[in-house]
């Protein structure tokens, strides 16, 4: 993989990092906004049972013991778990609205991340639909291109395929002793033993769910500077991929079919609705030969404000009623939120880590929350 600059956690940090990101409630955008509060993993740590006991709902928080032994599970796997601030996480990933602060990744070490193409599609995918995959996985890859994409049956199996000679990323969405389906763990094998890389942001043991595969798909979006949908339905994860890419800024390319294949529906709507029409993987290259891959609207600033800004005192109940009467099941931009109420940046932030821990928000594209129903 290529380096870039950044700070390598110490032992003491990567256990604690990981203790805050396995605590319960403390999603992605919780554990930046408890960072950013305390100032490190571990003050957010020592800080979440007062929160915890004023939200009166106890959070259980991993052992040193408990996060010791995933990490020395991973390494036994062959794996390492990897922090957004240090040199080796995928570069496009880390600025993604709810980038994951940790990751647990398997090979992969050469990989070049900076110049990646996600391919998504059916599971049930036309004879017609494997051998465009795979000609476009192949062509991307002799260009020097990383193919990523979810390991699921159909698309994803031969988009993995076609690229495992020139390098390729498995998303997974269970824990990395989970691969789901199980018929594509060979695959998995040969993906590392090539030089690919397996990737996840769940822990050893966890056994994907149905919520857990658009979790997963924005992964496979943040990894990739456009995102290429060869067959899909109206109503498929692929798309849910190809939306959650546009939210990134990132590209999105279409596979045009015919109108007669239901899987050629969604596809076909993608690029009614904008996305770009391509034939071959040379359409792809063009695009992103010419696009800078550092342009400003890719890396969307984060909302959050710095630490100084930030104060102790709790809200009080009338503050917290404004906030939660200022919120519906609407999204709203949390600039818009502070905006409107006319309060303290450090007290509403205060308010939304409350809430978010207390499992009432929910977040979307990382800038809007809303109540969650």
């Amino acid at each position: 993989m290529a380096r870039r600059d950044g700070n390598p956690l110490s032992p003491s940090q990567r256990v604690a990092w990981l203790r805050l990101i396995r605590t319960e409630n403390v999603g992605p955008q919780t554990f930046r906004q408890l960072i950013n509060r305390e100032g490190s993993a571990e003050a957010a740590l020592a800080a979440l049972p007062a929160i915890n006991q004023r939200l009166g709902r106890p959070s259980r928080i991993p052992s040193v013991g408990e996060a010791e032994d995933e990490l020395a599970g991973l390494e036994a796997l062959g794996g390492r778990m990897v922090g957004s601030g240090e040199p080796d996480y995928p570069p496009l990933l880390r600025y993604i609205a709810g980038a994951p602060p940790l990751i647990s990744v398997i090979g992969g070490e050469d990989l070049e991340l900076q110049r990646t193409v996600g391919i998504v599609g059916a599971r049930n995918a036309s004879t017609a639909g494997q051998k465009m995959t795979r000609l476009l996985a192949q062509d991307l890859g002799d260009a020097r291109y990383v193919v990523v994409s979810g390991l699921a049956r159909g698309i994803d199996a031969a988009a993995h395929h076609a690229s495992l000679r020139t390098g390729t990323v498995a998303v997974l969405a269970g824990g990395m002793d989970r691969i789901y389906p199980e018929e594509n763990i060979p695959l998995a094998e040969q993906i590392v033993a090539q030089g690919g890389m397996l990737l996840t942001e769940m822990p050893l043991g966890w056994e994907p769910r149905a919520r857990d595969f658009p979790r997963r798909n924005r992964l496979v979006s943040g990894l990739s500077l456009g995102v290429v949908v060869v067959e899909a339905a109206k109503r498929s994860g692929s798309l849910i991929t190809a939306r959650l890419a546009l939210e990134q800024n990132r590209e999105v390319f279409a596979v045009p079919g015919s109108p007669l294949d239901p899987r050629a529906e969604g596809g076909n709507a993608l690029i009614q609705q904008g996305a770009r029409l391509i034939t071959s993987a040379a359409d792809i290259i063009e695009v992103l030969a010419t696009a800078d891959p550092a342009r400003a609207n890719l890396f969307e600033p984060d909302w959050l404000p710095d630490v100084d800004i930030l104060d102790d005192r709790p809200p009080s109940a009338d503050e917290r009623e404004r906030l939660l009467g200022a919120l519906s099941v609407t999204p709203v931009a949390v600039d818009d939120l502070i905006a409107s109420l006319r309060l303290p940046v450090g007290t509403v932030q205060t308010l939304l880590l409350e809430l978010d821990l207390d499992g009432r928000i929910e977040w979307s594209s990382g800038q809007l929350l809303a109540l969650r129903v």
